[in-house]
Parts: C-alpha cells; sequence; structure tokens
C-alpha cells in the first residue's frame, strides 16, 4: 500500500466519523455556526500542524495560478460545508452521508474532463456502482 493510500484510507475513516459527530453536535445550533465553529477549530489545529512542522515560510513558492485555485477550493470547501450541516440539521445521518459521497463520482468525472485523467473501464463501472449504491441507500424504502 503507498503513502498516499494509507491517508486516503485515513481520510475516509475520519470523514466517517465526522459524520456522526457532526450529527450530535448539530442538535441545538444553527447550521452555520456549527459550520464556523467547526471551521475555526480546523482553523487552529491546522495552524498548530504547521508550527510543529515550521511550515510557515513558503519562500515564494506560492504562483498566483495556485493561490487562486487554493481560494477557489476553499470557497467550494465552505459551500459543501454549509450544505452538509444543514442536511445533517434536517435529515438522518445514514442518508445524508451517501447522498454526500456522490461527490466521489463528481470528482472522478471532474478529474476526467477538467483535468484530463484517463479512467479504466473497471474504473467507470466503479463509479457508476457507487453512483447507483448512493440512490439505493438514500432514495428507496
Amino acid at each position: 500500500m503507498t503513502e498516499w493510500m494509507v491517508f486516503a484510507l485515513g481520510s475516509a475513516c475520519f470523514a466517517g466519523l465526522t459524520v456522526v459527530l457532526a450529527k450530535i453536535g448539530v442538535e441545538d445550533v444553527p447550521s452555520n455556526l456549527a459550520t464556523f465553529i467547526r471551521t475555526v477549530v480546523v482553523l487552529a489545529f491546522i495552524a498548530l500542524l504547521m508550527s510543529l512542522r515550521r511550515e510557515w515560510s513558503w519562500s515564494g513558492r506560492l504562483s498566483q495560478r495556485s493561490l487562486v485555485f487554493l481560494v477557489l477550493s476553499g470557497v467550494t470547501t465552505a459551500l459543501s460545508w454549509l450544505c452538509y450541516y444543514r442536511a445533517l440539521q434536517g435529515g438522518p445521518a445514514s442518508l445524508v452521508a451517501p447522498i454526500d459521497k456522490l461527490s466521489l463520482a463528481i470528482a472522478m468525472v471532474l478529474a476526467v474532463v477538467v483535468l484530463g485523467e484517463r479512467l479504466t473501464a473497471w474504473q467507470w463501472m466503479g463509479a457508476s456502482l457507487m453512483t447507483v449504491g448512493v440512490l439505493l441507500v438514500a432514495f428507496t424504502k
């Protein structure tokens, strides 16, 4: 297993735990306030990590193009989190989380269209099965 795979699995595990913790935390709190608190915690945690690793200096290595795309990524992250917390406030975590994970298939299609990545037939099949799985979990009774 490669290093990036370990981190990807870590991301999936922490994201799964995040669903349950967020659902409990958003019960009696406006969803936008809950998102704000989460964001402040993320900011503080990453600032601490950067301090411990002495990563505050980028020595001019950040191009304008990178900055623009990182800002756009931040905006889309904020919009995603705002939508996610609002959905969790009104719906069951067991249904909100699978619908949110449609992002997997969406990301794969965007990687092909925007980044020019090539997927194998098996990868397309996997994306299709993920999408069908979400639809089965979220929209069948």
